[in-house]
């Protein structure tokens, strides 16, 4: 936490005491709703009056719902987890607006008070994302030390390490006693059985297929609940999980797949993998209110949730392996087409990090009268020239959509019928920044 980032986040929690009212408006992912719970919970500590929604993408719909309802002087719109790429579509909206934000910048946002990571010179596609950027002005409000676990909740959707900020927000948390650390393995509470039939985390050749995975643990002699499990029988299933994904994941995948696993004391769901998970089928399954539940630590929503998560989660990996069948090849790139699917980013992200690491990943979803648009890479493939935010927003403005995001993770949303060409250019932008 540089000085500099937190002069921004005292700057962003001053313009907020401006406001009897906060329009909240984040991502459908993990970081976007624990970003928008951490400030949902901020705001009502302030006795600052709010309204939050969650939406899939930053689009001129939603800047035309925001501006269906001007609330005029003493109002402001709160983006987080997006806005520091869209200074276009902003320009739009009638009401003060403040961002909270670590995708890459793009344009003009001097008029605007604004909190970004890359303001400072930190990337935020490794250091810190929304959330933990939601979390310093959620600091400088009042103390609200307790809403580092989903701070850090948020960095592990993004699939950021416990490096640089993340590692501040962790040792303060760790400090009041908000986190506490242990070795172990890193995946998601429940019976191993049903955990490993349909993981994506990791992913497996035996995802989705019960007898495959139950022969695997019958020859580990291992059953029971994750949590319950002993050092011994975690220590022989990480090994054989690990040797079971090694010969095709990305190297940091097999790495990460052990180590200091992170118990969240102050929230309904202790184990943070579980809870980014759970919060990732919320949003993705458009039921983003359960999740912002979850953040402000309703248990009431606990059995609802799960019940949606398991079967999202198995709607999940089926679409996983339909497209893994229709994988193509391009010189730079490897895509696949679907349609009306849900979780494209999950699709292209676990293929690239257990499948396919080679290549930059896209993924074209055809839903109603839109192509929304899903890239992943790796960091290998970063530290090598790829940027996938620059990718996205200069292919999809070619054939008149919008795009953006992180040099590693990001998106687009392009008209119908301009697949083949969008693909064609970013194919092309790709082998020139991987030369």
């Amino acid at each position: 936490m540089t000085s500099a980032l937190l002069s921004l986040g005292h700057k962003v929690a001053k313009a907020l005491e401006d406001y009897h009212f906060i329009r909240i408006i984040s991502h459908n992912d993990a970081d976007g709703i624990t970003a928008a719970g951490i400030m949902s919970i901020a705001c009502l500590r302030s006795n600052i009056i709010f309204q939050t929604s969650i939406v899939s993408a930053l689009s001129r719909q939603v800047i035309d719902r925001v501006n269906s309802h001007v609330y005029g002087k003493g109002s402001a719109v709160l983006f987080c987890d997006m806005g520091s790429g869209q200074p276009e579509l902003l320009e739009r909206i009638k009401d003060d607006v403040i961002i909270i934000d670590h995708h890459q910048i793009v344009g003009d946002h001097s008029g605007r008070v604004q909190i970004n990571p890359m303001m400072v010179g930190m990337d935020g596609s490794r250091f810190l994302s929304a959330s933990g950027t939601a979390y310093c002005v959620a600091r400088a409000m009042n103390t609200n030390v307790d809403l580092a676990g989903l701070a850090l909740t948020g960095a592990i959707g993004d699939k950021q390490t416990m490096e640089g900020a993340n590692a501040e927000i962790l040792r303060v948390a760790v400090d009041a006693g908000v986190v506490s650390v242990k070795p172990g393995l890193r995946i998601i509470d429940g019976d191993v059985g049903e955990v490993l039939l349909t993981t994506t985390e990791p992913y497996l050749d035996t995802t989705g297929d019960k007898a495959a995975t139950r022969q695997f643990l019958d020859e580990l002699g291992i059953n029971g609940t994750l949590q319950d499990m002993g050092t011994e029988d975690l220590t022989r299933l990480a090994s054989a999980l690990a040797l079971k994904i090694a010969p095709r994941a990305e190297l940091s995948a097999v790495q990460s797949l052990v180590g200091n696993v992170l118990v969240l004391n102050q929230e309904v769901v202790p184990n943070i993998y579980s809870l980014e998970w759970m919060l990732n089928c919320c949003g993705k399954a458009d039921q983003s209110t359960l999740g912002l539940a979850l953040c402000m630590r309703d248990a009431g929503v606990l059995d609802e949730v799960r019940v949606l998560s398991s079967r999202y989660q198995q709607t999940v990996v089926e679409q996983l392996r339909a497209a893994q069948s229709m994988v193509q090849d391009m010189e730079h790139i490897r895509y696949v087409t679907l349609e009306n699917v849900t979780g494209t980013g999950i699709i292209g992200g676990t293929l690239i990090r257990y499948v396919y690491p080679d290549k930059p990943f896209i993924t074209l979803n055809i839903v109603n009268d839109m192509v929304k648009v899903s890239a992943r890479g790796t960091r290998n493939l970063v530290d090598g020239g790829l940027n996938l935010a620059e990718a996205m927003r200069e292919a999809a403005q070619s054939v008149g959509g919008q795009g953006g995001g992180h040099d590693i993770a990001s998106g687009a949303s392009i008209p119908p019928g301009t697949g083949e060409e969008f693909l064609r250019v970013v194919n092309s932008i790709v082998g020139g920044q991987l030369v």
